[in-house]
């Protein structure tokens, strides 16, 4: 185990493509997964039963339900040696039932012996996502593959593991302690503004803005998640303190404010950051400004004045959507500026799939990434995608 690398977190790993035998209820009543031999590298030689926590993930469910069972790993020739035939028996659990035939296994070993059972959606961006994180090729049909190495440069944490990490239900430990003091001298032990916040993250960055604003946002963006995480956990503790006593409502309404602030404040610390960049480039535009029927946009260039002059040139409009993450919500850019057909849509998520980014393409919506991630989408994609420094080239060009 190797603090801030994939190894804190996980041993080692399988995937494989589940088989009809393994998922169809027509078919299957063995609860067992197939082809188990390669798994001896990762459960060894002797019978063991381990605990589990079984997840099915998609690009659509927001709130994917996590369920406790069991795995036993067992030789079923134990007594013929020359024989042996291992086997996977896993315990009835809702995330198995939803699980299709060709969807992707990951079979995850904790430090503690703990096994995460992932199944992901044929060829979604989470499957994508979780062989990136792992390192992983798309796996043969019916063969396992197997990674037990996560402490190499490659596997050190960055945004994009995080991020990951957090999808299928791993909590990150922040390393953000030397922050803490600085953090509630300058607000007071509160949570400030977005706007204020994202400016006191940058603040914090050994870069200055001359630099590569790929590079920058992405910085900029795991520096404000590392201290926005460390003022929360302080937060959240000293509420704890004071308890909850029997007032459940209290309860439940105070962990939904912490999901709702985690999710507003990363769309917005985004849009704050591109902010902070087109300005210094001097580059004209207007944030979250009214368009047709009440659409905000988060960015318009040149001015929402333009864009509302009928005599102004569509060719010289451009429109930038910001989401942290797409899943399905990248289509909410769609109808956000009825005047401009080609629209652009920046991103920090990685590994978007195949079938997702040519539905973009469909849709005449561009999609820009900084460049440090275009290494998670495969040669066709990173072919197609823009990067933070060719998009403000592009609307510089436009505004001369």
């Amino acid at each position: 185990m190797k603090k801030g690398y994939l190894s804190q977190y996980f041993k080692a790993v399988a995937q494989k493509e589940l088989s009809a035998v393994e998922v169809d209820k027509a078919t299957s009543n063995q609860h067992e997964f197939n082809g188990a031999v390669a798994l001896k590298r990762i459960f060894g030689a002797t019978r063991k039963v381990y605990p589990a926590h079984f997840i099915y993930l998609n690009d659509t469910d927001e709130w994917p339900n996590v369920e406790e069972g069991f795995l036993t790993w067992y030789d079923a020739r134990e007594n013929d040696p020359k024989r042996s035939e291992y086997r996977l028996y896993y315990s009835t659990t809702e995330a198995f039932s939803q699980a299709s035939t060709g969807d992707t296994l990951f079979l995850a070993l904790r430090p503690d012996d703990h096994v995460l059972v992932i199944f992901t959606e044929k060829d979604s961006t989470i499957e994508n996502q979780i062989r990136w994180l792992f390192g992983l090729e798309e796996p043969a049909e019916s063969d396992y593959s197997v990674r037990a190495d996560f402490d190499k440069e490659h596997n050190r944490l960055d945004f994009t593991s995080k991020y990951i990490l957090e999808q299928i239900g791993i909590t990150i430990e922040e390393d953000g302690e030397q922050y803490l003091e600085l953090i509630l001298e300058k607000f007071n032990g509160t949570f400030p503004k977005t706007r204020v916040f994202s400016e006191f993250s940058r603040s914090t960055v050994n870069m200055n803005l001359g630099e590569s604003p790929d590079e920058l946002i992405v910085s900029w963006m795991e520096r404000e998640e590392m201290l926005f995480r460390t003022l929360e956990k302080y937060l959240i503790r000293e509420r704890l303190k004071t308890g909850f006593e029997d007032d459940v409502d209290a309860f439940i309404s105070f962990s939904l404010s912490v999901q709702n602030r985690r999710k507003s404040r990363a769309g917005s610390a985004l849009e704050n950051h591109v902010e902070c960049l087109l300005q210094n480039r001097g580059i004209q535009y207007d944030r979250t400004k009214k368009t047709e029927n009440n659409s905000k946009p988060d960015f318009i260039f040149p001015s929402i004045d333009a864009y509302h002059n009928p005599d102004f040139s569509t060719d010289l409009l451009t429109m930038l959507g910001a989401k942290t993450t797409c899943k399905d919500r990248w289509r909410q850019v769609l109808p956000e500026a009825e005047r401009i057909a080609h629209k652009h849509l920046i991103t920090m998520e990685a590994a978007i799939s195949e079938n997702q980014t040519d539905e973009m393409i469909y849709n005449n919506v561009q999609l820009v990434v900084p460049r440090p991630l275009h290494q998670t989408f495969n040669t066709k994609q990173q072919a197609w995608l823009m990067d933070v420094n060719q998009f403000f080239e592009f609307v510089e060009e436009r505004q001369r």
